[in-house]
């Protein structure tokens, strides 16, 4: 088996010898780093337009070398542009001096092409070179990754670039190689837009509010902290841009959301990651039981256009996203998975009940946490199909409106799919009087060291105290969204870099 040492010896002699190239090429006097190359055709429509009886047609494309065949008056190689591979064909008495030079090219160097269509008595599409330009020169080889057509048509990857850890810290090399994490950042993009172009049809503003925050709130979180040094001053990274939103609600805008980087500084694992994005939206005159109408219609109207269906397997399941969903109270989805009726009971008949379930509880967490860790570890795993769980205990959301008529609960929903949180709602607290009290009873669990609890944040209870209309608001979280939507199993199969412990 071969050592790492042996590798490294390996991949040194292979970068060696193309910086030989490299001196050899600029010798010949080849820029190796030429400024542009007008390209103006992509190897997947010229392969779709082409037809043998059409007339010749001339064509300039550029892509990196995937693949070369050397023979002696002629060669062939495979070049691949970001829509996908073409064949070139390049003879000796087409291109004379280049095609000496081109022995000094290797697979992943970049180079543009001038030429003919035509198909190759191997029946391939491929483009006739009258002229080539090296473009750039690679200095460290590529993975190469080898595939097939088996008998049934389907394509097989031989020695793939599979190792996770390494495609995570080396996305760029994973995008070279890996045509499917190529599409999974391409549905991600159309996501995106689809939920832009949703609201932007219903009128609602897209805004920008601060990253660097004086004050942290908006979620349960630990921060990350920083300094601002000309104002002497340490500043928050967000955790949520909820009460900036809602300041603008109060400012006289009926409908605003962004797509925010929000920043929580705790553990990491399949669902998340210390720096992530999320969508929030707030629409004066509605309440909660309006946004989930909505938060269907969305989401349904997203799966249409970026899978072209609302049902597709993820994992081994299929998951369904046709209106209407389910919906169900946070006790009653308590009840029905582990048989405990929750509602009414002290902090001390909860904790007894967490720990005949079999659950670790951190000291002096509150009620509201202990019936939190219950329902996420015993219920949100076991909902697969989406499902609305609505009508949560009022000490667990702060920032929600009293229930209209079942006391001790605030109008609130999440919605759960295949076992993970999706998205937060409220019908938003415009009280500025409950909600001091709110935050109030925040800090009392802030001094039994729940570092989590949110802070009392008298700027945004001015702003309630200047009047907010009744609102419904949501947060959606776009990764874990994504990852619905590619079938993906982690949240850092959705981010181009995620955090990662340092490199050995």
């Amino acid at each position: 088996m071969e050592t790492e040492q042996t590798h490294l010896e390996d991949l040194n002699a292979l970068m060696l010898r193309r910086r030989e190239e490299l001196e050899e090429l600029k010798r010949r006097g080849i820029n190796p780093y030429p400024y542009l190359f007008s390209r103006s055709d992509f190897s997947a429509d010229i392969i779709r337009s082409f037809s043998d009886d059409s007339p010749q047609r001339n064509v300039a494309i550029a892509g990196r070398i995937v693949s070369i065949r050397r023979m002696g008056k002629a060669s062939f190689c495979h070049i691949q542009d970001s829509r996908g591979k073409i064949q070139v064909y390049l003879k000796r008495d087409d291109i004379g001096e280049l095609y000496d030079a081109f022995r000094l090219l290797d697979i992943g160097d970049i180079i543009g092409v001038e030429g003919f269509v035509f198909r190759t008595k191997m029946g391939e599409v491929s483009v006739h070179a009258k002229r080539y330009e090296l473009l750039t020169k690679s200095l460290r080889p590529p993975p190469v990754v080898k595939e097939k057509t088996d008998e049934e048509g389907r394509r097989v990857v031989y020695d793939p670039f599979a190792d996770k850890e390494l495609r995570y810290r080396q996305r760029y090399v994973d995008l070279l190689v890996n045509p499917g994490t190529r599409e999974v950042f391409i549905k991600r993009s159309k996501l995106v837009t689809s939920i832009r172009k949703f609201l932007d049809a219903r009128g609602y503003l897209e805004v920008e509010t601060p990253i660097l925050q004086p004050l942290y709130g908006g979620a349960f979180a630990r921060p990350f902290v920083t300094h601002h040094n000309a104002l002497d001053v340490d500043l928050y990274l967000r955790i949520a841009d909820e009460l900036y939103l809602k300041r603008l609600i109060v400012g006289g805008y009926e409908g605003v959301y962004e797509f925010a980087k929000d920043f929580r500084n705790e553990g990491m694992d399949r669902n998340h990651n210390p720096e992530f994005t999320m969508l929030e939206l707030y629409v004066a005159y509605q309440d909660y039981l309006w946004m989930m109408e909505l938060v269907e219609q969305l989401i349904g109207a997203a799966a249409l256009e970026v899978n072209a269906s609302q049902k597709w397997k993820v994992g081994d399941r299929e998951i369904d996203f046709t209106p209407p969903w389910k919906r169900v109270s946070m006790f009653d989805a308590i009840e029905q998975n582990t048989g405990k009726k929750l509602r009414g009971k002290s902090e001390k008949e909860l904790l007894a009940i967490a720990t005949e379930l079999q659950l670790e509880i951190a000291p002096r967490a509150g009620p509201g946490a202990i019936i939190d860790e219950i329902f996420s570890e015993l219920v949100e795993p076991k909902l697969i199909q989406p499902t609305f769980v609505t009508d949560y205990p009022l000490e667990m959301s702060p920032l929600a409106k009293r229930h209209r008529s079942e006391p001790g609960l605030v109008e609130r929903f999440e919605l759960i799919v295949n076992g993970h949180e999706l998205c937060n709602a409220f019908s938003e607290l415009n009280d500025p009087i409950d909600q001091r009290m709110r935050f109030e009873e925040q800090m009392k669990l802030r001094d039994r060291g729940n570092e989590e609890a949110q802070m009392l944040d008298e700027d945004y209870l001015r702003a309630l105290e200047y009047g907010m209309p009744p609102s419904a608001g949501l947060g959606i979280g776009i990764d874990r969204l994504a990852m619905l939507f590619t079938n993906q199993s982690s949240i850092r199969d959705v981010i181009f870099f995620p955090q990662m412990k340092p490199e050995r």
